[in-house]
């Protein structure tokens, strides 16, 4: 009888030290539980989303009450909303500081794998700017390239618009690091 007292025992110590440690744990931590209050917080969002939603509603009804005007531009099949196109400055200092050498506005020599007698296959195109260039297709550029004859068939001008579109937008750190990073223009 004594054995079956101890096997007991053996069960019933762990088992009471665990409940009691448990009961202990639950209390500490609720004790250190900190409630956070966000209700100011959350009125505030509540308020701003009052106001943009008034704000909304008002542009809604300005725009139902704004009197239609003839647009010429629509007459002619082109959109009433027509994009007006922003012109991005040059800047030679800049790019010179990133690319390490002198740079002339529009040079197609800058894009790298653009060399004088493709700059000139381009141009003979009506491809002139970095800005015409950035908008010219890849299949495009492979046309001019085929234009050229067989002795252009060798280069790659998958890059070329992008590079184009850097210059033209004036990020020469990013053009001059993609260019360190590619082997001539090559994606």
């Amino acid at each position: 009888m004594e054995s079956g007292n101890i096997n007991m025992m053996c069960w019933l110590i762990p088992l009471l030290v665990g409940i009691i440690c448990g009961i202990l744990g639950y209390l500490l931590g609720k004790s250190n539980t900190k409630v956070i209050d966000n209700s100011d917080e959350l009125k505030r969002c509540n308020d701003d989303n009052s106001r943009l939603r008034a704000q909304l509603e008002a542009c809604k009804q300005q725009l139902i009450t704004m009197p239609e005007t003839k647009d010429v531009s629509s007459s002619l099949g082109a959109t009433p909303m027509a994009a007006v196109p922003i012109l991005i400055p040059f800047d030679a200092a800049a790019a010179k500081a990133a690319i390490g050498k002198t740079v002339k506005e529009n040079d197609l020599k800058v894009v790298e794998g653009i060399g004088p007698k493709i700059e000139g296959l381009f141009h003979a195109e009506g491809i002139k700017t970095w800005k015409d260039l950035s908008e010219t297709s890849v299949a495009r550029c492979q046309e001019v390239l085929k234009g050229g004859g067989d002795r252009y068939k060798i280069h790659d001008p998958a890059s070329w618009p992008m590079q184009a579109k850097m210059c033209y937008e004036g990020k020469w750190t990013e053009l001059a690091k993609w260019q360190d990073e590619h082997d001539h223009g090559k994606l």
